[in-house]
Parts: structure tokens; sequence; C-alpha cells
């Protein structure tokens, strides 16, 4: 067989940017790019609104806001075990395939908590608890169902309850824009009116299939553990495997073989970058086992820890915050003219869309030397 077509860095990077509409802002409906990502990390509920703003032309918050009260997108737990922002669709088609991976994800955090808890009782006193349809909080569903029975604590068994024994949606209020509303949960069937798609009976994996298609037109080129890393699943090597005739194949500049649709955008590295500010814990980041395409090592870690980013040139270059209606930037790297002036003008637009054109005032600390 010849030898596979190696992608640097650079060449990793562009594609990435492409995937994930941060190469150029897209003319798409809110829904559809919703779609297009694969959802977007939703635990902090006004982040994914910066998400869509830097990625869709003209992007206005209502529309979101719209979507969640309309019941087409959700705030539900899936992939990582984390809160995403996905459409109604993904949701039901995607969740069984999630359900194993989000019971040991809780377990592991709480594994001596519910040592010999019969976990699929819990569930089916959650869903008798829930059966009034009003919804609740997880502290709130914890102490419903454990009653005088000996259980766990509240707080790993309202987890346990929310985030993985019965799927649930994050109800409206929470998640609108500008709008601050604690957790309220709901079965996610009765919330979107259809029920959880089972899993086939034969054995079969569609839903690993699809999975991998919609992360490599999203994401790829890819490794599988990229693949893994962005949803969490260890169960997926027959559905690559299944995948693998109709992908092509690549190498990286340290010898992962990496997969990909072949017909998916892979502009040439030369490809400027625009400045784009990113939402804590966005998944242009977090989608990759490898996250070298995009920042460095020595930065690897301020994704993880929440913190918002900068890309400047295609790469995390600083982080940025908001003070009094400030968009505060502080450089990670020496900062050109040219650099610093285009951060600027990116910062004024964040600014008066954070508040509604109240403000554009941006403030970029100086470089670090």
């Amino acid at each position: 067989m010849p030898p596979k077509t190696v992608l640097d860095t650079r060449a990793l990077n562009r594609a990435t940017l492409a995937r994930q509409l941060l190469l150029d802002r897209a003319d798409l409906p809110v829904l559809d790019a919703v779609a297009h990502l694969g959802g977007l990390q939703a635990q902090e509920p006004q982040e994914p609104f910066v998400g869509l703003w830097s990625r869709l032309r003209g992007f206005d918050p209502a529309s979101l806001s719209d979507l969640l009260l309309e019941r087409r997108v959700v705030r539900t737990h899936l992939m990582r075990r984390t809160v995403h922002l996905v459409t109604a669709d993904d949701a039901l088609a995607w969740r069984a395939r999630h359900d194993a991976m989000l019971r040991q994800r809780v377990l592991g955090a709480y594994r001596r908590e519910f040592d010999g808890v019969d976990l699929d009782g819990l569930a089916a006193a959650c869903r008798a608890v829930l059966a009034d349809g009003r919804p609740r909080s997880a502290g709130e569903l914890a102490r419903a169902v454990a009653g005088d029975r000996s259980t766990p604590g509240t707080r790993a068994l309202g987890e346990m309850l929310v985030a993985a024994l019965v799927p649930m949606a994050q109800l409206p209020p929470r998640g609108l824009w500008r709008t601050k509303a604690g957790v309220r949960n709901a079965p996610l069937s009765s919330w979107l009116g259809r029920e959880v798609d089972p899993l086939p009976a034969d054995g079969s994996d569609p839903v690993g299939r699809e999975l991998a298609r919609r992360y490599l037109a999203a994401f790829g080129p890819a490794a599988t553990a990229d693949l893994r890393a962005w949803c969490g699943l260890a169960g997926l090597p027959a559905a690559v495997a299944a995948l693998r005739p109709e992908l092509v194949s690549f190498r990286d500049e340290h010898g992962r073989e990496l997969l990909d649709l072949p017909d998916a955008p892979r502009p040439d590295p030369d490809t400027p970058a625009p400045v784009r500010f990113l939402p804590a814990f966005d998944n242009a980041l977090l989608g990759y086992h490898d996250r070298r395409r995009i920042v460095d090592d020595a930065h690897r870690g301020l994704s993880v820890a929440g913190a918002r980013v900068v890309l400047v040139a295609g790469r995390v270059a600083a982080t940025w915050r908001v003070e009094a209606g400030t968009v505060v930037v502080t450089p990670l790297r020496g900062f050109s003219r040219a650099d610093r002036a285009d951060v600027a003008d990116e910062g004024r637009a964040l600014a008066s869309f954070l508040s509604d054109h109240d403000s554009d005032r941006v403030e970029v600390a100086t470089s670090p030397r």
C-alpha cells in the first residue's frame, strides 16, 4: 500500500477551524449549526451563545432561546457526562447509546456509595416520582427517591438520577439568553413528546457509526482516540471498522492514523485564520485527545479549567473575561501590532454583543515577555 499523506499541525488546524465554523462565519440557521457541531458543551448556561456568535454570521441570541422554548434543542447530560446543548432529534437518537458510559462515569466518582445498590430500582423509583409531571432539582429528586430508605448521599444520588439513570432535560428558563435560573429536570421523553430511541436488539451499532460520521464532519481529520475523547464512549472500534470503506486516512506528524470523510474540507494550510473568541469548555479544544492542532501543550489545561480563550492565527493565544462591561484579554504570548489590533476589533464586537450594544469596551493587557 502507498504511504499515507502526512498532515502537519497547521493543516490540521485549518481543517479544524473550517469544520468548526471558525475559519469563516457561516450563514447557517442556528438549529443546523447545533446539529453540525454535534452539540455545544453547556454546563455554563450562557457559553453556547458566545460559541455560536463566533461561528455564525448575524447570530441573534433570541433564536437559540426560542429553540429551547420550542423544544427543538435541549440541555441534557450526554457526551463525557457533561451537559450539552443538542438538537431534540440527536438527544433522542443518541441517549441510549450513552447510557452505560453515563452510569460508569457516575460510579467512577461515587463507587463506594453505590456498592450493592439496585440502580434499576432507583431508576424506577425516580420515574414514579416524576410521574406527576412536576420538574425537580437533583436534590429534590434524591430526597424524594430516598424517602426512609438507606441510600447514597443526596449529592451522589441526585447526580446518578439526573445524569445517568433517567434521561433528563434541563428545562427553561435555564439556558435562555441573559437569564439566570436553577436546574429543573424533567424526563427527556415527556419534555420532547417522544421516547428515547432504543438500542437495536440485534447488537448492531448504527448510532456508533452515525456518531463517528458526525464527529469527523465537525472535527476531522482525527484519530479514534480523539473520537473517544469527544463522546466518552470506549466501545466504538466496531463502528469505526464498519465505516472504514467510506473513509480516507492520513498520518499526523507523530505517526498517528487520522480518519476523515473523503469530501470534507481540508483547506490550504496557508489560509489566513481570523481572531476568534471561544467560550468556556468549547469543544473545538475539548473534542480531541491530542489538542496540539489548536493549543500548545503548556496551555492544554486552560480548556479543562474552564478558561475562555482567544484564537490568534488559529491557535490559543490569550484568555478573556468580562469585567464591568469590558472584555479583558490576557495574552499568553507576544502579540504583534497587527495581532493586538485584530484582537481589539473582535473584542469590541464581542463586548457589544454581550452588552446588547451598551458597551464596546475592550482592554488588551501587555503581552508576556
